[in-house]
């Protein structure tokens, strides 16, 4: 019987700027990198945006509830520990919902916490990508997605995905970082993430790039303007966007009009 791998070290091991710029390979740093961060990803996530995540949370639940109001079936993509998940399930009684992720400490945190939410078994979670999608074609009303198309090896394979597992009518509620396109804001924010990023990393894991990674990712995915117009391409059309931190988050919700 062999040990499960250690994740910290396959991330310390990983050449990251190859792997991510390798859509074949940039899975192979986010999975492990998740793997680590799940005990504490909660309580990085609120550090890093100042308290202001569960407010854009909850703005996106409620946005996303007010174009779809009664959702039957509700998939929430990269799910984390289920902050979404379980949001909608409290606001949308009728849905039933499927937290995704492709990492199993993540998944393994989510289920933990299940047994305190009072979703009355509404909530599941199963593995999954956002390229690979666990459901079947037209057969979701809600897709939210926090912080997951930028992890994406295809932001556009991702979206193809959204697009064919949403019935018409549907919605896709998307909170994530992007790169700003005022060029001095951008690298005050790039340069804010990274050393911020480095220092947690090295302050909890003695690994720098393990949320330095942040940094790195946001430099490489869309501006704002550059999301909205990769949904349009695949049917997806954005009925709303909401700007934070002058560009640097952004609430996206578009909708599958056929």
């Amino acid at each position: 019987m062999t040990a499960d791998p250690d994740p910290l070290a396959t991330f310390r091991a990983a050449d990251l700027d190859a792997m991510l710029a390798d859509p074949a390979r940039k899975q192979e740093v986010v999975t492990p990198m998740f793997d680590v961060i799940a005990p504490r990803y909660d309580a990085f996530t609120r550090l890093f945006s100042f308290g202001m995540d569960a407010a854009w949370k909850r703005t996106l639940v409620a946005e996303a509830l007010a174009l779809v109001p009664a959702p039957r079936v509700a998939l929430d993509l990269a799910c984390g520990t289920g902050d979404l998940a379980f949001a909608v399930a409290a606001r949308a009684p009728g849905a039933r919902v499927t937290g995704v992720d492709p990492s199993a400490r993540m998944l393994d945190a989510a289920r933990r916490r299940a047994g305190a939410e009072a979703s009355d078994g509404r909530v599941t979670f199963a593995a999954g990508t956002l390229d690979a999608i666990p459901a079947g074609d037209a057969s979701v009303d809600l897709l939210t997605a926090g912080y997951g198309f930028r992890n994406a090896p295809d932001c556009d394979a991702a979206l193809a995905e959204c697009a064919r597992v949403l019935r018409p009518g549907g919605v896709l509620a998307s909170l994530d970082f992007f790169r700003p396109a005022n060029a001095a804001w951008r690298a005050l924010f790039l340069g804010w993430l990274r050393v911020t990023g480095d220092a947690v990393g090295w302050w909890w894991h003695r690994t720098p790039a393990i949320y330095g990674y942040i940094a790195r990712s946001v430099a490489a995915f869309d501006t704002v303007d550059r999301f909205s117009a990769r949904c349009a391409a695949h049917g997806l059309r954005v009925a709303r966007v909401r700007p934070y931190l002058v560009g640097g988050i952004a609430l996206h919700l578009a909708v599958r009009d056929r």
